[in-house]
């Protein structure tokens, strides 16, 4: 075809002015996937995030400095950063509690212990067991036949070092306290093998 300067151009030539046009609608709507996706996946990271640091309400059963029950309450569960743990932990207890390690044996504090009264959360304080139900166990850790209460402590699989194993941990704030084994005395046949590094022992008042 001809334009009235007499130049020829064929029928699949576009005018600039309509190749301009549908570059920029193109980069546009680029750039608006872009967004949307950046958008969506923000959102998703946030709520995420926003979820990861909720914490879930646990019911935890209340003692005295005497070792009796006071009450049962709903309370948010304990969570901390890590370096808010190991600001506030020994570097032992941080590798025990926290990272899920175990103490040498006969090298805690409270394997040969004696005292009468409460052991508790090295992280949270929360009451874990009285020395009333603690025994010899000959292992080197400290052993109890059962926890101060069973909604203080969870029980879960633990399978590292190719064995099976029941860890025991605080449900206020998931410490790593030990693990429990169907070997122990009389009345319930259980000992709950212990690190003393993640217990705090107070003497009963």
């Amino acid at each position: 075809m001809m334009i009235k300067d007499g130049t020829s151009v064929s029928a699949t030539d576009k005018p600039e002015d309509e190749i301009n046009s549908r570059r920029t609608l193109l980069k546009g709507g680029i750039a608006a996937l872009f967004t949307g996706i950046f958008s969506r996946d923000v959102l998703a990271a946030s709520t995420a995030k926003e979820s990861a640091v909720t914490p879930s309400v646990v019911s935890i059963e209340i003692f005295s400095a005497a070792g009796k029950s006071e009450k049962i309450v709903n309370i948010p569960k304990v969570i901390k950063t890590d370096e808010q743990w190991s600001k506030q932990l020994s570097v032992q207890a941080f590798k025990v509690a926290r990272r899920a390690g175990t103490e040498r044996a006969f090298s805690g504090e409270y394997a040969k212990s004696h005292g009468d009264g409460l052991y508790r959360c090295i992280c949270c304080a929360n009451a874990l067991f009285d020395s009333r139900t603690k025994f010899e166990s000959g292992t080197g850790w400290p052993s109890f036949w059962q926890p101060i209460s069973s909604l203080n402590v969870v029980k879960s699989s633990d399978r590292s070092f190719g064995m099976q194993r029941d860890e025991i941990s605080c449900s206020l704030c998931d410490a790593h306290l030990g693990h429990v084994f169907d070997d122990g005395p009389k009345p319930t046949g259980l000992r709950y093998c212990m690190n003393s590094v993640a217990l705090n022992f107070v003497p009963r008042g």
